[in-house]
């Protein structure tokens, strides 16, 4: 979720020293790729319209005349609006550019006349706890969860159902084998699969994308327990009420994976939700899950401050 390289075309009406320093803060950034520079709005439509291009700056034909003459000048930055949260970045680092090239201008301006540039008030933004704001420091903890519902829910949903389908459940229920044994024997594999799960992608995590882990990995793989537990008895709770595994598994599709991925704080922030579906939210177990893997994985602590998710989540 990271922006970089973001597809950019250019009409500099201008075309003067001034106009190319600036347009060369957008080339030299690791935000923007120039692909195209026209003399006309028809291009630069054409290239929004088909995906090709999703900014376009156009520089006006005074811009040099004004930043000479200490004159403010408007500098035009079309976003591709259908992408909402790319344009929105997109539109944010155009900004930062902009205070960049000002910067610059206002040091030269007063360097000519032999003075010494000071900026009143320089803000230094710090984020704690993913200071690079990578964004796969914060994927990678919620990826476990997702993995774990495939495993647990959505497998297990087809066991039970599937005995019955084959006509097999005769056989085991004339057994001596009593239901609970039935259960368990059902489960303990796939709780066994799902913990190797876990721990190949907590090893994915730290060796391949680099993600942290300041916390105590023997708690991310208790709280792994107890969550895998719950999935995997909802699972098999579904496959033995419905008996169908068609059905059995659609219906663990939408009581389990979709509200992991959309309603637990995965993919989007649950404060950013309409109020009533915040409140739905409180009853899936992944939005504790993922907040316990989260400030395991990032921040480094541990019960003494997650034991209420910890609670909940069992």
């Amino acid at each position: 979720m990271d922006l970089d390289d973001v597809p950019c075309v250019v009409w500099d009406q201008s075309n003067t020293p001034e106009s190319r320093e600036l347009l060369s803060l957008f080339d030299g950034s690791p935000y923007f790729s120039m692909i195209g520079y026209y003399d006309n709005y028809r291009d630069i439509q054409a290239d929004l319209d088909n995906g090709r291009a999703m900014v376009a700056v156009v520089i006006p034909g005074d811009f040099s005349e004004k930043v000479l003459g200490n004159r403010d000048v408007d500098i035009q930055v079309i976003a591709d609006g259908s992408d909402p949260n790319t344009a929105r970045l997109a539109l944010g680092y155009s900004i930062g550019l902009g205070f960049i090239y000002n910067s610059r201008i206002s040091a030269k301006r007063i360097s000519l006349i032999g003075g010494e540039f000071v900026t009143p008030v320089e803000m230094r933004p710090r984020a704690w706890y993913n200071p690079d704001l990578r964004s796969q420091n914060v994927i990678i903890p919620g990826i476990i969860a997702i993995v774990m519902v495939v495993i647990a829910a959505m497998l297990t949903s087809v066991t039970v159902a599937k005995e019955w389908e084959l006509g097999t459940m005769e056989q085991l229920i004339s057994t001596p084998v009593r239901g609970p044994e039935l259960v368990f024997g059902k489960i303990v594999p796939y709780f066994v699969i799902g913990m190797v799960d876990v721990a190949i992608a907590v090893a994915m995590g730290q060796w391949v994308f680099n993600v942290p882990m300041r916390g105590h990995a023997g708690l991310v793989f208790a709280m792994a327990a107890i969550f895998l537990a719950g999935a995997l008895f909802f699972g098999i709770m579904v496959s033995i009420v419905l008996k169908k595994t068609v059905l059995a598994n659609q219906v663990a599709l939408v009581g389990s994976y979709l509200p992991t991925m959309i309603l637990s704080g995965f993919a989007f922030a649950i404060d950013n939700m309409p109020e009533w579906i915040q409140i739905i939210t409180y009853i899936i177990p992944a939005r504790y899950f993922i907040a316990l893997l989260r400030g395991i994985y990032l921040k480094g602590i541990g019960l003494e401050i997650l034991w209420l998710n910890a609670a909940l989540l069992t």
